[in-house]
């Protein structure tokens, strides 16, 4: 995305937010919550579109059943292409269970120890990073290191980091939020050092490991490390509310996978068909089989529902940081599994 165009999404950001908090009710909430449910997900999802999603996609895997795909709105809305429930997505924080798992792997197989700390894995970090010599890898991956958030830094989304070190120049020598361990804070950060850490200890880069250990085995051909590995073509297009221009351009370093390929991952991750022998309960001590994602012009959910044995994945296309769409698209995706129940 052109520097222009960032810059109009931040003030549009700022101007908007606080419109909204003066004269905004949420009166669409409401309206979504309480309209009766209708017969079908694909009559669900038409619901959604009039909410102000530009495109939404839904993958479902019910055991017993055949998967089923389900798409409206727009893939393309400038050159009016229907979205494709086959398309390829930003799955933004998705990608940690894709990390978790590559940790619990490299764990299990005794190249790490969730017990080693931060400076003992980067030495060069210590005083650069408060508290290096007490935070472990396992409080990174659980998110309770207490490093700030790279995200939270200024002007993040607006002109991101065009690789990890500029990102992680963004947080160094950043007093510490809490004490290690003693608080939960979620810290893209985290993921950050950890995927540093994989490509340390494999030799490779942290894709290219996931995909010989995660995806390769599974079968999942439509799961890459970034938009510069794919035909841009397939990647559905991204809107930020009150911006025209697609936003898909631009890189926040996300993995790219269609709903099919999340849902697959998602089932092995929960059934235990990803993992080797004794890894299960490494994974189970250290992070959660269920994870949503939210950039700019993309946000996916991505759940196993163990009561009726499905998983449901959600893509929405459309994003207002100051607005209501990730609670739209949370009641969208809560109505959804409810037909499903039904």
């Amino acid at each position: 995305m052109k520097k222009k165009h960032s810059k109009r999404i931040l003030k549009i950001m700022l101007f908007t937010g606080t419109i909204a908090s003066m004269f905004f009710v949420p009166w669409i909430l409401l309206r979504a919550i309480l309209a009766p449910l209708p017969e079908t997900v694909q009559e669900q999802l038409d619901k959604g579109i009039k909410y102000g999603f530009d495109g939404i996609v839904v993958y479902v895997d019910q055991a017993g059943k055949e998967p089923a795909f389900y798409a409206a709105g727009w893939h393309d809305r400038k050159n009016k292409i229907p979205a494709d429930p086959h398309a390829l997505f930003k799955i933004a924080s998705i990608g940690k269970l894709y990390d978790a798992v590559a940790i619990t792997r490299l764990v299990g197989d005794g190249h790490l120890s969730l017990d080693k700390t931060l400076a003992e894995y980067f030495p060069e970090l210590a005083g650069r990073i408060e508290n290096a010599e007490k935070i472990t890898l396992r409080m990174m991956v659980e998110h309770r290191s207490g490093i700030p958030n790279l995200t939270n830094t200024p002007n993040f989304w607006t002109d991101p980091p065009k690789n990890s070190e500029e990102a992680l120049e963004r947080v160094l020598d950043l007093p510490a939020n809490f004490e290690p361990n003693q608080d939960y804070e979620y810290s893209n950060t985290n993921y950050l050092l950890i995927s540093l850490l994989i490509e340390k200890v494999t030799g490779t880069s942290k894709f290219q490991f996931i995909k010989k250990e995660v995806l390769d085995p599974l079968g999942l051909k439509n799961t890459f490390g970034s938009i510069h590995e794919i035909n841009m073509d397939r990647l559905m297009s991204g809107y930020y509310v009150g911006v025209e221009e697609d936003i898909k351009t631009t890189d926040y370093a996300s993995m790219i996978a269609t709903a099919e390929d999340v849902g697959k991952f998602l089932r092995a991750l929960n059934d235990g068909s990803v993992f080797n022998e004794g890894e299960q309960e490494i994974y189970s001590s250290i992070y959660k089989y269920e994870h949503t994602g939210l950039i700019p012009g993309y946000q996916s959910i991505a759940k196993y529902h163990k009561d009726i044995d499905t998983v449901v994945i959600q893509f929405n296309n459309t994003t207002n940081f100051d607005g209501y769409d990730w609670s739209l698209a949370e009641i969208t995706y809560r109505r959804i599994v409810k037909i499903l129940k039904r």
